[in-house]
């Protein structure tokens, strides 16, 4: 049985295409399997509280203060929550180019060194036994290809922070030119939904 673990990023709720997406995508994971196991997280929603001056500490050295445990107890929450995965569906939007801050302060609480990722003599190497990913990323304009490719700090940044602490088998699937209007948004989703239903069906036939 393949355990999921759902993350949402967007701050839109409903209005989010991002969303959307995780929900059918969900959705048809269950249709294949309905004993399949889905944990969501709606990051946009219920957002991890940003590292701060009296919080940092907690993540990155030693915790000491009421603050900093409960940062490291959370860090812990989230870890424990990521080890048990099997299949990662991240919904990243695109926002000024990048990644919503509220995903980029779960990964501030997830990678951490000796727990997720360790450096070695060879380099940094990921701890972490997540076996793949799916990463659905929602863009107004067109980034996958043409000019607009080197304005794109959204794909790269996520395959390198999944990379780091070890997820490296990774599936990003695209809805772009969203904001090109009804039709383009329509052509855009069902292409996205078909995409994640082949996904669907080949992670439940190599989990079976």
């Amino acid at each position: 049985m393949t355990r999921t673990l759902i993350l949402d990023s967007a701050v839109t709720g409903e209005a989010s295409v991002s969303k959307r997406l995780t929900a059918a995508f969900a959705d048809e994971l269950r249709r294949r399997d309905p004993k399949v196991q889905i944990v969501s997280r709606d990051l946009g929603a219920n957002p991890v509280p940003h590292l701060l001056p009296e919080t940092v500490a907690g993540i990155r050295a030693t915790a000491t203060t009421e603050a900093e445990k409960a940062a490291l107890a959370l860090s812990d929450e989230l870890v424990d929550e990521l080890r048990e995965t099997d299949l990662l569906v991240i919904g990243a939007p695109m926002y000024n180019f990048g990644i919503p801050s509220a995903l980029k302060t779960w990964f501030d609480y997830i990678l951490r060194a000796g727990v997720t990722f360790r450096y070695t003599e060879n380099g940094p190497e990921g701890l972490l036994p997540v076996k793949k990913a799916v990463v659905i990323e929602t863009r107004g304009g067109l980034y996958s290809e043409g000019p607009a490719v080197a304005m794109d700090s959204q794909e790269p940044h996520l395959r390198t922070l999944l990379g780091f602490m070890g997820v490296n088998d990774v599936i990003f699937v695209r809805a772009e030119k969203l904001g090109f209007g009804p039709e383009a948004v329509q052509e855009a989703v069902d292409g996205a939904i078909a995409e994640l239903n082949g996904c669907a069906e080949k992670e439940l036939a190599l989990a079976a």
